[in-house]
């Protein structure tokens, strides 16, 4: 009797994320080729319907007229300049060429209010501007530059801030995102455009970036402020690239992310830790979640946001309270920008196997988990060797960050802050954010960095209040 592959290859639990998974990803490919195939006319009364709908479910009332105005507009904005534009800040755009042929888009945020091309308007026209010290920023998974500019207030959005203290801000992409969608070998039709993974911004985004900005600037260092995969990338690269440590003065890690635990949901964490072959086989090879786009655009926003808000409760058991519904209305479509299943895959294997490492080419071996460890062992990324100062700021709520197996994972001199009631995506869009993060970014760029702003060091008033801080060097 001829055997099936596929089966007994797999625990039960995996089976039932498989099949799941499918059925979910079959029903979203029908609506997906449904709603794509409707004319517009169509698809704007099924908006128009559902806004409808959930006036009716839910007996909402208009209220906060002029926060929800500024809130609809950056909803509105489709790119990152005019997110910037709203707020009154000129950008530059700027596009690297990495090694391997990719094409990145790099965002820059060069001046204060007022100034341009390095002179300060007013009585200082006539008065030639020092060079300014740099900060990089860099987003988290399935992100974009944008979702540091997507604030409903100004003094809560960390580019505007640091532009204003005197910093020369940029903003990366990762590769596959809305502003790296492009290569000088290969097109994004293929899935060859695709085959990436952490291990790729780690050996080229990150430092190509880094070299560029540094080469635009005339600078000799940088600071970098990443949030969630965007600090998995700073603790990959700068532990495999000893020269770029001298390149980076400092690491500030907003929502560290490194080796989380899993996901809330057994079910949907038996698919995470399943083989790599059952994602590729339920997302395929290319760009995952690629319908995201489509749903926005059928959904009237509240709804969108009520989704989002179900998912990652059902995922990461978050509550999003620290989150206005405003703010949420306007960052949410700015949330989701394209990536690779592949990169995705990355942080199953590392979660799978409780390891900061690369990519497992050899993950799909028919060996067992415990049989395979004898014979072969991905390598690890040794962040032990980061020289650069590295400042955590986590959140005390977040599901993702173990910061015990964190701390021992990284050299002496990292010190960590914790927000206690803090939840992941809170360090970029929370009520509070510049009450209870900046204030621990502006500290550590000031007395970490020779180059920091004198309007900083003068402003400076200390951390505030709810925060523990821990020095792990002592």
């Amino acid at each position: 009797m001829a055997r099936v592959p596929f089966i007994g290859r797999l625990l039960w639990t995996e089976y039932i994320a498989l099949f799941i998974s499918l059925g979910l990803v079959f029903l979203e490919g029908i609506i997906h080729v449904i709603t794509t195939c409707l004319p517009q006319p169509i698809i704007n009364l099924c908006y128009r319907q559902s806004k409808r709908l959930f006036h009716v479910l839910s007996a909402a009332q208009p209220k906060r007229v002029k926060q929800d105005s500024i809130s609809a507009e950056i909803a509105k904005a489709s790119e990152f300049t005019e997110l910037c534009d709203l707020f009154g800040y000129e950008t530059e755009e700027h596009v690297v060429q990495t090694k391997d042929g990719y094409l990145l888009g790099l965002h820059r945020l060069p001046w204060r209010k007022g100034e341009t091309n390095g002179y300060m308007s007013g009585n200082d026209v006539d008065n030639e501007a020092p060079r300014k010290p740099v900060v990089y920023l860099h987003h988290g998974l399935m992100m974009s530059s944008e979702v540091w500019v997507c604030l409903t207030e100004e003094k809560r959005c960390l580019p505007f801030r640091l532009a204003e203290l005197g910093y020369d801000v940029w903003l990366g992409n990762n590769r596959g995102n809305k502003y790296s969608k492009k290569s000088t070998t290969m097109s994004p039709s293929y899935s060859a455009f695709w085959n990436f993974s952490i291990d790729q911004f780690a050996f080229h985004d990150i430092p190509d970036s880094i070299d560029y900005i540094l080469s635009v600037t005339g600078q000799p260092s940088l600071s970098y402020i990443g949030f969630s995969q965007g600090t998995a990338q700073a603790f990959a690269t700068l532990s495999i690239h000893p020269t770029l440590n001298r390149q980076v003065n400092l690491f500030i890690a907003l929502a560290p992310a490194m080796s989380p635990a899993g996901l809330s949901n057994g079910v949907v964490d038996a698919l995470v830790k399943a083989s790599p072959d059952v994602m590729f086989l339920t997302f395929g090879r290319r760009s995952i979640l690629s319908s995201t786009a489509m749903w926005q655009a059928i959904l009237y926003p509240p709804i969108f946001v009520r989704i989002i808000d179900t998912a990652l409760s059902f995922l990461f058991n978050w509550s999003g309270k620290n989150i206005s519904m405003v703010q949420k209305l306007a960052a949410y479509v700015h949330l989701y920008s394209s990536t690779s299943t592949k990169s995705v895959v990355h942080w199953f294997q590392i979660i799978r196997n409780k390891s900061f490492q690369m990519y497992d080419d050899d993950a799909g071996s028919m060996l067992s988990l415990a049989a395979k460890s004898r014979f072969y062992k991905p390598a690890k990324f040794p962040t032990k060797n980061i020289k650069t100062p590295i400042v955590l700021v986590y959140g005390g709520s977040d599901s993702l960050i173990d910061i015990d197996v964190m701390l021992e994972e990284l050299p002496t001199h990292t010190t960590a802050t914790e927000i206690a009631h803090y939840e992941h995506l809170d360090f970029l869009w929370a009520r509070d954010v510049d009450e209870l993060v900046f204030p621990h970014v502006f500290k550590a760029l000031s007395s970490q960095t020779r180059t920091a702003p004198a309007k900083l060091t003068e402003q400076f008033d200390g951390p505030a209040g709810d925060t523990c801080f821990v020095d792990y060097a002592s």
